[in-house]
């Protein structure tokens, strides 16, 4: 056992420093990065090994059907798939990023919520690291002393893009396009493991992420409901008499879109009245938190399963 163990560890270190020159990740963080890659997210990529990590490593490995499912073996495979593409790349803050408007104070009540103009996000490091998949405090790692300003080049992690980036044009509330999407992809979340899987139509998985559904008070309703429509940077209506820790002095109030708005990025509207799949103000929650009912993503894992299923889609909940 112990010479095993020793083996399975000195694969993994050898395999880490042959790459550690191109691309500045520890294993975890390669890792991370090659699921998100593939689609099969860890949620927000902090290089740190977690639940939402293992998780979406035993995804993928089932999903790609790997005999061997240690971390060596899936670190090959993900290389192979993404032909040994760097974890960390450079990257010139550009003027966008920086242009704001950013919103410094972000009240917690949802009433004041709603005097602001936008819920923004806070500061060009959570823009940036939100663009990146990632959490601030892993930019700052990778990037000691940078100020995040434009024209700074930084180390960020190799994320494919999503297209609601700082600087994006969409309207406010405007459909999320999803062109070639068809209705015979599926939707599953599994309160158990508290994930999200998509499956194609001949029953693969092809997308993953980490949700946060449901709570003692707002259980995740399980049971087969439709996708009927999906808005990319929603409003939010907020009804007091919806959520059972309201203050009972609030009213009704609509509250601007934004990443940081209550329901994130994009809205995802199914058939169950009230209930929707969205994005989120707080990515490092996502899997770890309760919720109002519905089922929270990250903000690029929303976006990114906004293009993969239209009005009709089937969604499906489970225990």
């Amino acid at each position: 056992m112990i010479k095993s163990s020793l083996c399975l560890l000195c694969v993994l270190c050898a395999f880490w420093v042959s790459n550690a020159s191109a691309t500045s990740a520890s294993p975890v963080l390669q890792l991370q990065v090659w699921l998100d890659r593939a689609g099969f997210s860890p949620g927000e990529i902090d290089g740190r090994d977690g639940s939402n990590t293992r998780r979406a490593a035993e995804s993928y490995a089932k999903a790609r059907a790997l005999a061997d499912v240690s971390q060596p073996a899936m670190l090959e495979a993900l290389s192979a798939e993404h032909s040994n593409a760097p974890a960390i790349t450079e990257y010139t803050v550009s003027p966008e990023d920086v242009a704001g408007p950013f919103v410094a104070d972000i009240p917690e009540d949802l009433e004041q919520q709603a005097s602001l103009p936008a819920l923004g996000y806070r500061t060009p490091l959570e823009a940036l690291a939100e663009k990146f998949h990632a959490s601030p405090a892993l930019l700052q790692q990778l990037n000691p002393g940078a100020r995040f300003g434009a024209s700074e080049k930084i180390q960020v992690p190799n994320v494919k893009p999503v297209a609601d980036a700082p600087g994006d044009s969409s309207r406010e509330g405007a459909p999320v396009g999803t062109a070639g999407t068809t209705t015979e992809n599926v939707v599953r979340v599994s309160k158990g493991t508290s994930t999200l899987e998509v499956t194609g139509p001949d029953g693969k998985v092809i997308f993953s992420a980490p949700v946060t559904s449901g709570s003692e008070f707002d259980p995740l309703p399980i049971g087969e409901w439709k996708v009927t429509g999906v808005a990319r940077r929603p409003a939010f209506h907020y009804n007091p008499d919806l959520f059972w820790d309201a203050d009972p002095s609030h009213a009704k109030a609509t509250i601007k879109s934004g990443p940081n708005n209550p329901v994130g990025s994009v809205w995802i509207d199914i058939s169950k009245p009230h209930y929707g799949l969205h994005g989120s103000p707080e990515p490092s929650r996502i899997g770890k938190s309760e919720s109002h009912g519905c089922v929270r993503l990250t903000n690029w894992d929303a976006l990114r399963l906004a293009t993969l299923v239209r009005p009709g889609t089937p969604v499906i909940f489970t225990q």
